[in-house]
């Protein structure tokens, strides 16, 4: 007998884990929602719709705080509240925030209860809500009964002018939980009696809390007969006559009255008559409570008997009744389902964190080319302006040199003039020199002049060279009338080496008197440059060159080419340059263009 009997509690304990994270009023109504909210969170995950998952979280939760399963509601609840409040979603962060609060309240959680609620009313929407979650916060912290009863009358008031029958009724239980405070007993059955009207209409659930509320409370107070009385009348209420797994339950705790009446052969009979549905409908776990309840009767009355045939039949029975019991394929189902849920959360988290790291790499690596670049052109940018300034510099450096040939040969003129006692040829040929270097002295820092200055730097430098060589050449300059001799720039000195070299590798070795000619002429966007003379020519000039000369470089001429080169790099003035004998007659041809854009 004892073997069998630890047997059997080893059997009903196991039974127990199984099913006891469920409680017994889930169905397959609450599984099934359960596994469609898990298939629209699945959907929701997949498409990165975080307001469909917090939707789907805040359902799951809902079907279990109805379920009674308030632990697990709260999960969710907190679920669905983190993701609102990501998304700043004021009315559902309302709404869950509350819900939350209620879950906790249920649990005994007052003082997370009390936070939510204030939480709640900060974030109402509307004035209602947010008086509702007020007087919820006054009735959980007010330190005195009266006040925590004027605070839920207040909700009881907002809940009726709403047509809230669940809420009201709800209002009237906290009511009678004040009225048990205060003693008065009536007052408590009165609003509890209130309660159960309304809510066996709209809430079922709710109603059958309210009529175990009530039953305790008769008795807490000896009187059994009332409590009797609540739970007969219970019993004879549609939704508990059509919900087998319930009405075994409503059964038991009136057995337990009937036992805490000291009543217990009627308290057998009706553990019998519970633990026989229970087997017939295929509910395992009212069924151990039924056989572990009534083994206590037995027990207490010596009838061991009794109890070892109780335990017989219940191990005979107990395979098909598991087969049966639908509560255990609906309790795994939902098991599977949280796994599910867990696992997708798990996925989304492994995701979320591959993005992450994904996202970190790509911005890292985005923030090192941006750097990159930047150093690429700040060296590039830094480099250009040192190759501009050394440009500039050497630009500068070049106009500020004058042809050595023409410093030397004008002083060898003044020396010819005061060694042959010719004082006014000297003093005169001082005079436009000194004139001419003044100008050129003066324009040295400046890339481009205005053309009127250029203009006569080189009337000055053509009349100096005409004193020297008096009987060798006259000269002609020309000037398009369409040009604008003041705001015209032009390089200073560029035209000047060109000049020179007509003079002296040219014209002074005629035998008889030369002529050079300089024009400048507007064409289309261009200025035009021509240096036209009848000298000997460029090849013949090189045949007459000493072996000195030839091995010297021209210096002049290669500035003035190095100048036009920097001038282009500069400014873009796609200044060109042509040197070439005539054709048809002896004598150089140079023109050079200027674009005046």
């Amino acid at each position: 007998m004892k073997i069998l009997k630890l047997f059997t509690i080893f059997l009903l304990v196991f039974l127990g884990n199984i099913m006891h994270s469920q409680t017994t009023n889930n169905s397959s109504t609450a599984v099934e929602e359960v596994q469609v909210e898990t298939k629209k969170l699945k959907k929701a995950i997949e498409t990165k719709n975080e307001s469909a998952q917090a939707d789907s979280y805040y359902n799951i939760g809902e079907t279990f705080f109805n379920g009674g399963n308030f632990p697990k509601s709260e999960e969710y609840y907190i679920k669905a509240k983190n993701l609102y409040e990501k998304l700043n979603d004021k009315p559902n962060i309302e709404k869950v925030t509350r819900k939350l609060a209620q879950s906790q309240e249920k649990q005994n959680k007052i003082t997370p209860a009390l936070s939510n609620y204030s939480r709640a009313a900060q974030m109402s929407y509307s004035e209602k809500s947010k008086a509702v979650n007020v007087n919820d916060v006054a009735r959980l912290s007010s330190p005195t009964p009266e006040l925590r009863a004027e605070a839920i009358q207040n909700n009881i008031n907002i809940s009726k002018k709403e047509n809230e029958q669940a809420s009201v009724a709800e209002g009237y239980s906290q009511l009678a939980e004040v009225n048990i405070q205060q003693k008065d007993i009536y007052k408590a059955e009165e609003n509890l009696n209130n309660a159960y009207k309304i809510s066996k209409k709209e809430a079922p659930q709710q109603a059958l809390a309210i009529n175990q509320k009530l039953a305790d409370l008769y008795v807490d107070n000896k009187n059994f007969d009332k409590a009797i009385e609540a739970k007969k009348k219970v019993l004879k209420e549609d939704f508990v006559k059509d919900n087998s797994q319930e009405k075994v339950n409503q059964i038991q705790e009136l057995a337990d009255i009937y036992i805490k009446k000291n009543d217990p052969k009627e308290a057998a009979d009706l553990l019998k008559s519970a633990y026989g549905i229970a087997l017939d409908k295929g509910h395992t776990l009212e069924a151990q409570k039924s056989v572990k309840k009534l083994d206590s009767l037995y027990t207490i009355s010596g009838n061991v008997n009794a109890s070892v045939q109780l335990y017989r039949d219940f191990l005979g029975k107990l395979p098909n009744l598991v087969s049966k019991d639908r509560s255990l394929v609906d309790n795994k189902i939902l098991e599977d389902t949280e796994q599910r849920i867990s696992q997708l959360e798990k996925e989304k988290e492994l995701k979320d964190e591959l993005i992450r790291k994904k996202n970190i790499f790509n911005y890292g690596l985005i923030g090192a080319l941006i750097l990159l670049t930047g150093l690429i052109i700040f060296i590039f940018r830094t480099l250009k302006k040192v190759q501009v300034k050394n440009k500039k510099i050497a630009l500068q450096s070049l106009r500020r040199e004058m042809n050595p040939h023409f410093i030397f040969n004008s002083l060898n003129s003044v020396n010819h003039f005061i060694a042959t006692n010719n004082e006014l040829e000297a003093n005169q040929y001082l005079t436009k020199f000194s004139k001419l270097m003044r100008g050129v002295m003066e324009n040295s820092t400046d890339d481009f002049i205005p053309f009127q200055q250029e203009l006569d730097l080189l009337r000055n430098y053509l009349a100096l060279e005409k004193t020297r060589f008096a009987d060798k050449f006259d000269y002609e300059i020309d000037v398009d009338e369409s040009l604008n001799l003041h705001s015209l720039q032009v390089p200073g000195m560029l035209v000047q080496p060109f000049l020179e070299n007509a003079i002296w590798h040219g014209l002074r070795y005629r035998t008889e008197k030369g002529f050079l000619k300089l024009s400048f002429e507007k064409n289309d966007r261009h200025l035009k440059i021509i240096i036209e003379d009848n000298g000997i020519g460029i090849e013949e000039s090189k045949k007459q060159k000493t072996q000195h000369q030839k091995t010297r470089e021209g210096r002049g001429m290669k500035n003035t080419l190095e100048r036009i080169q920097l001038l282009n790099d500069l400014y873009k003035r796609d200044i060109t340059c042509s040197v070439k004998d005539k054709e048809s007659h002896s004598g150089v041809l140079v023109t050079i263009q200027i674009n005046l854009a």
